[in-house]
């Protein structure tokens, strides 16, 4: 062999690539990370479980008596949960009331019916409505100022809002006054007992 031979086989030798994956070690590094992600949801769980045992002072929600009156307003949207009033960030998760999912609302003389396929509906009654706004968030959801509508009632001694968004926005501001004005039909109704 010639020096020329020896010399380009040499540099052959050398523009061949080392390995560059270690499989052991990625495996055992995906391996970790997985463990990792599965640790971290089991801790959000739990702090789930024990919020909700911390909430267990919270009464049964009521279901929608049967016969409810002619609806005043209607609507189809989502639900994003419900707090303590007030306290925006406080999310109640006790019942249920955690969980987001679609919502029918359907206002009546009679209250509040609040029917939520794949959750537990609820019947708010009138005399336990305190009043509604809008506003722009609820715990875990922001949006635009005025994008949310939020329902203040009594639940036991406690004061609850929840929060509601409707396919149709626009719809939001009517059902503010409605609730309002039977809140305050409500309110005068017995005080003048």
């Amino acid at each position: 062999m010639t020096p020329a031979v020896i010399q380009l086989a040499a540099e052959a030798a050398e523009r061949r690539s080392a390995e560059v994956t270690d499989w052991g070690a990625r495996m055992s590094w995906v391996l970790g990370l997985l463990v990792f992600i599965a640790f971290v949801y089991w801790l959000m769980r739990q702090g789930w479980k024990w919020r909700g045992a911390l909430q267990s002072d919270l009464p049964e929600l009521p279901a929608a008596p049967g016969g409810l009156p002619e609806h005043r307003l209607a609507l189809t949207g989502r639900y994003h949960g419900s707090t303590t009033a007030g306290q925006w960030l406080d999310r109640i998760v006790a019942h249920g009331l955690g969980v987001r999912s679609r919502v029918e609302l359907t206002l009546t003389d009679a209250g509040l019916d609040v029917v939520r396929p794949g959750a537990t509906d609820f019947f708010v009654p009138a005399a336990q409505l305190r009043g509604a706004r809008l506003d722009k968030g609820i715990a875990g959801k922001v949006l635009t100022e005025g994008g949310l509508l939020v329902v203040t009632w009594a639940h036991g001694d406690k004061l609850i809002d929840s929060g509601f968004r409707s396919d149709r926005a626009a719809e939001h501001a009517a059902w503010v006054e409605a609730i309002n004005l039977m809140n305050q039909s409500i309110t005068t109704e017995g005080a003048e007992r």
